[in-house]
């Protein structure tokens, strides 16, 4: 696609890049049918296809008409004024998942543009104040454990006093589980991050205990958010310090000596593999930041790895042959593209992983989407549980904290974290 920057645009780093991302672009819609929002509201508008097109001309300074209209499969009537009022209702229902992007055969960066896209609107169509209001309180407490801990514990403790439908929309709480106390010469670092500690704090535990059985200790770095819930929320100076604020705390361990940034939120290993481009022009971070976006590894990587070298701890035969639906995030097909491994390890532990159709699609998670664009994420819920559910599984597995919390609120089967069914595999009796 060829874009005329508007000339408000011609001499910025945002417009350029804008202009670089899209030019790739051939329109053949291909992105169209993995686009979730696509699919459940049959309005190009809401596929990537569109979305493009309303960033390309808002960066070239057009107004809505009757002649803007992209190549379309459906597609609606623009309901906004000015094209930023259209751009940014679109781009809040987007999810962010990057299937489009997985799909693209011109390796189009999606999910830049819409970084880029959504500051744009941010700069150019303020939004009402309730609706800043709430997003802010948000950004406020998401993304610091000891204030999301306080309002979460707070609910849990008022749930019974709460309307019906509110009460199953506060998780439970899980037990956190033991952590491994022996040394090992090998040492790897384990982000903690913001809300995973609160609402599934056996995850990184589990983890833990895993990388024991393969010698190498894991130790849990300071707590805090990698910076995507502000990002994706548009609050871009907040992310920004959210992500100098997790370098200056990471440095030090892989100065000591620690291999690796062991991901078990995926997207959070994300948001973290693109720290180096984020922060590239940055002169007092720029180069640490491209050095803990190449340590970023997903935990899955790690064991997987491990695994291959080595004969691997004995397994029990308590679960062999349960069944489990195995739904991969987003942020691990993606934008990771680590597609299978999660499937191999559970398969080689004794697990019998049932068959999912469309295993591309999201299951409405998102981070903060979930919140700020409910009745859309419970539709899109609801249809990926009909399609984890329509083999009648014993559980369910996933890799991201999002999705696992998200489906949890609706599903009559347990939903675990896929390394927490590993580590339940092996015999107890090797455990450190």
């Amino acid at each position: 696609m060829q874009i005329e920057l508007a000339e408000k645009y011609q001499d910025t780093a945002i417009g350029r890049e804008g202009q670089e991302v899209i030019s790739p672009c051939v329109q053949c819609g291909q992105c169209t049918f993995v686009c979730p929002t696509f699919r459940l509201l049959d309005d190009e508008w809401d596929g990537p296809r569109g979305r493009i097109y309303l960033i390309q001309h808002l960066l070239e300074g057009k107004t809505p008409s009757a002649d803007l209209l992209p190549p379309a499969y459906t597609i609606t009537t623009l309901e906004g004024k000015t094209l930023a009022a259209n751009l940014q209702m679109h781009l809040d229902r987007c999810l962010t998942c990057r299937s489009c992007e997985a799909a693209c055969p011109e390796g189009v960066r999606f999910g830049r543009l819409l970084d880029i896209g959504r500051e744009l609107v941010e700069r150019e169509m303020p939004r009402s104040l309730m609706e800043r209001a709430w997003r802010r309180a948000l950004n406020t407490t998401l993304p610091h454990r000891s204030r999301f801990t306080a309002v979460l514990r707070t609910t849990q403790a008022l749930r019974r006093f709460l309307p019906v439908g509110l009460r199953a929309r506060i998780p439970t709480r899980r037990a956190a589980g033991h952590w491994p106390s022996q040394s090992h010469a090998r040492t790897m670092v384990v982000w903690e991050g913001c809300v995973q500690p609160t609402l599934a704090p056996g995850i990184n535990a589990a983890a833990a205990r895993v990388l024991d059985r393969f010698g190498i200790r894991l130790i849990p770095a300071a707590d805090g958010c990698c910076g995507a819930l502000s990002q994706h929320m548009s609050a871009m100076r907040d992310a920004r310090a959210h992500m100098r604020h997790n370098i200056d705390s990471l440095w030090p361990l892989f100065e000591a000596g620690a291999e690796t940034l062991v991901l078990t939120a995926s997207g959070c290993g994300a948001h973290f593999r693109d720290y180096g481009h984020l922060l590239r022009d940055d002169p007092n971070y720029s180069e640490k930041a491209r050095r803990i976006s190449e340590l970023t590894r997903d935990i899955a990587e790690v064991v997987s790895e491990e695994w291959r070298n080595e004969e691997g701890p004995a397994l029990s035969d308590h679960h062999k042959g349960r069944r489990i639906a195995y739904q991969s995030s987003c942020s691990l097909q993606h934008a990771q593209r680590l597609n299978g491994v999660v499937e191999e390890l559970l398969n080689r532990a004794g697990y019998k992983l049932v068959r999912v159709s469309y295993p591309f699609m999201c299951c409405g998670s998102a981070g903060a989407y979930s919140i700020l664009q409910r009745e859309l994420s419970e539709s899109l819920r609801k249809k990926k549980l009909n399609t984890l559910l329509s083999c009648r599984p014993q559980g369910i597995a996933t890799s991201n904290i999002g999705c696992l919390n998200h489906l949890a609120e609706a599903s009559p089967v347990p939903v675990n974290h896929w390394v927490e069914l590993l580590e339940d595999s092996f015999l107890p009796a090797q455990m450190s």
